[in-house]
């Protein structure tokens, strides 16, 4: 009979600690799965018909490798005449421009190309396990005539793997598994043909505001951008919190079984 019951407490523990398994398992894998995905955040406002600056956010969702390689692709059917990465140590940006169908009037010029592409390679830099990086770009002008830009893109591994966030988001259907980062467009300013305008060097300036309205732009800017961070930071620290509490659960639940089984023995 005591053999019995301890051959059942065994079998008892190895159910619980099967089941606490699957439960980690579990957060784990949805945990990844949310913080996965390439994405593109801007800096403040995107407002169409004017110029903005985003941050292309590419985390690294594998353990075993490294990310050396980011291609974001823009539509030409919605055209940006200036496409402008900001340097990123230990990385080479490539822009690569495109002849356009239908040529592209601004600022009372003719543009017959854009920008189809914007490649990252890494130069004494990757992205490690557990880590992201953003890249910057300086986009101009926004188109008017849609409500968002998608940008696909392609993530490089140092084990030759390739991953492409490709897949766009149908209404009413839930997200694609590899979706492509979507850049969402406010309406319109009354001013926004000189709101603001591309750093210098780039392919199209608008012309500039007072030097006031740039400080409050640029201050209202780095506002954004710090509550961004911040709420980023707070969602992650929720979800590792979340995390530990069910491991502690789980321990406790099996110290618990296994106490009561000695207890009965």
């Amino acid at each position: 009979m005591t053999a019995f019951r301890v051959s059942s407490s065994r079998v008892s523990a190895a159910r619980v600690a099967l089941a606490g398994g699957i439960a980690l398992s579990s957060v784990v894998l949805l945990s990844g799965t949310a913080f996965a995905h390439v994405s593109v955040q801007p800096e403040g406002e995107a407002a169409k018909g004017g110029y903005a600056t985003v941050n292309i956010k590419v985390p690294n969702e594998r353990d075993n490798a490294s990310t050396v390689k980011v291609e974001v692709n823009f539509p030409l059917d919605h055209p940006l005449a200036s496409v402008m990465p900001q340097p990123v140590p230990g990385w080479k940006a490539e822009v690569t421009r495109s002849k356009l169908s239908k040529p592209l009037e601004l600022h009372g010029k003719t543009i017959n190309e854009a920008v189809s592409k914007v490649t990252w390679t890494a130069d004494g830099s990757k992205i490690g396990p557990g880590q992201f990086q953003q890249f910057p770009l300086s986009l101009g002008r926004l188109p008017e005539d849609t409500d968002q830009l998608v940008l696909k893109a392609i993530q490089t591994y140092d084990n030759k793997e390739v991953v492409r966030w490709i897949e766009e988001q149908k209404e009413g259907a839930e997200e694609p598994q590899n979706p492509a980062p979507v850049l969402k467009l406010s309406a319109a300013s009354a001013d926004h043909h000189g709101a603001a305008a591309t750093p210098t060097g780039g392919a199209s300036a608008a012309p500039s505001a007072s030097a006031s309205a740039d400080g409050k732009a640029g201050h209202e800017d780095k506002t954004a951008s710090h509550k961004e961070t911040a709420a980023d930071a707070s969602d992650t620290t929720a979800r590792i919190l979340g995390v530990l509490g069910i491991l502690v659960g789980v321990a406790g639940v099996a110290f618990g079984v296994l106490a009561g089984r000695r207890r009965a023995l």
